[in-house]
């Protein structure tokens, strides 16, 4: 059968890449065309377009590359409709895929969503849309099952979260190993610093993070490289010897560390499942941040305590993320008491997730749902 996944972002390749292989594993002719990175790729699927092509991040940047993004959702119809697929399959990145899905529900196709937009969190409204567009909804969060089915009489499957798959089958790296092949120090306990991946997002929280490693000069400091961005792009933050950079090994690199500092994202929950204590950071340019503020209604905005339902790591936002909370809020996470409840906490995260195998369970549903819809 011939699939076609649309992802736009880092971790949608790395999720996507996942399901392909069990798409692959339960349908043994699958013909995958998709939109997502070299992971994807790597895992069988046809790359039509690089996520690095379109990752546009806040309203501003949005509204500056707005018909680079109209090209591109004209380029994605023209390529499905030649392709055929019997079921199309979005991966989160709403902006763009709640577009396609309205287009694909007139032409008749079979609507699949893995990883759902977060209309929990912001313009609860578009549930219409998804009501209307999308075939069925594949959720990765326990929350979301409550809030589609209760709040929104629209029923969706959890299948788990696709991140305790990826973090359990990773191989592991020798520690002493890894510092050595990164020029790392060999003794210091690592801070990692996940500043994102966007240009203009990394060197907004990129020196802001660095500002404070004076303070701490009995650890290493270690960038976790975005795959988006050049080697070059991180030169001017190297000046200190304190300061190190690895790229394409993240989780290598969370799996050695003593602590971090994390935007806002993904990345907060893969922190929390390596069992990291973390301080979580977001400043958005000013225009982006308003517009926001007055739109999104949660009381968090990272995934761990939106999962666990109260504040478990400390959140660091717009003015409040400055040189004197972020010495003191990473002090806390370094010993002591304020530690040792975060990492208590992180094992109750992993419960409420639902296990392994979240790839599989998807991959099931969706290879089902696209043998009704070739019939």
């Amino acid at each position: 059968m011939k699939y076609y996944i649309i992802a736009g972002e880092a971790s949608g390749d790395l999720h996507g890449s996942n399901l392909i292989k069990a798409i692959k594993t339960k349908d043994s002719e699958a013909n995958i065309r998709c939109w997502g990175g070299d992971l994807m790729q790597m895992a069988g699927g046809t790359l039509v377009k690089h996520y690095k092509e379109m990752a546009f991040m806040g309203f501003f940047e949005v509204v500056a590359n707005i018909n680079q993004i109209f090209k591109n959702i004209a380029f994605c119809k023209k390529d499905i409709t030649h392709f055929n697929p019997d079921i199309i399959l979005f991966i989160d990145y709403s902006g763009f895929n709640l577009r396609i899905a309205s287009w694909a529900k007139e032409q008749a196709f079979q609507t699949n969503y893995y990883i759902s937009p977060q209309i929990w969190a912001s313009r609860e409204g578009r549930i219409s849309k998804i009501k209307r567009d999308i075939d069925a909804m594949h959720v990765i969060l326990p929350f979301e099952k409550d809030f589609y089915e209760k709040k929104h009489n629209f029923p969706v499957n959890f299948v788990g979260h696709p991140l305790i798959d990826a973090i359990g089958e990773l191989p592991r790296t020798a520690e002493n190993k890894f510092r050595e092949q990164n020029q790392l120090d060999s003794e210091k306990p690592i801070i990692a610093l996940l500043p994102g991946s966007r240009k203009q997002e990394v060197q907004k929280m990129l020196t802001l993070m660095l500002s404070i490693t004076e303070s701490f000069p009995n650890y290493q400091f270690v960038i976790a490289g975005a795959p988006s961005l050049e080697h070059d792009f991180y030169q001017p933050f190297l000046k200190s010897s304190q300061v190190g950079i690895v790229f394409n090994k993240t989780y290598d690199l969370l799996s050695i560390s003593h602590a971090a500092l994390v935007t806002s994202g993904t990345a907060t929950l893969e922190t929390a499942l390596f069992k990291v204590p973390q301080v979580v950071c977001y400043k958005a340019n000013w225009i982006s941040y308003q517009i926001a503020k007055r739109i999104i209604t949660l009381k968090f905005i990272s995934l761990v305590n939106l999962i666990m339902d109260k504040e478990v790591v400390k959140e660091l936002i717009q003015s409040d993320l400055n040189i004197a909370n972020l010495k003191k809020e990473l002090s806390k996470i370094l010993e002591g008491p304020y530690r040792e409840n975060q990492l208590k906490a992180y094992t109750t995260l992993e419960k409420k997730l639902g296990g392994k195998g979240a790839s599989a369970k998807a991959a099931a549903l969706i290879v089902e749902n696209a043998q009704k819809a070739s019939h």
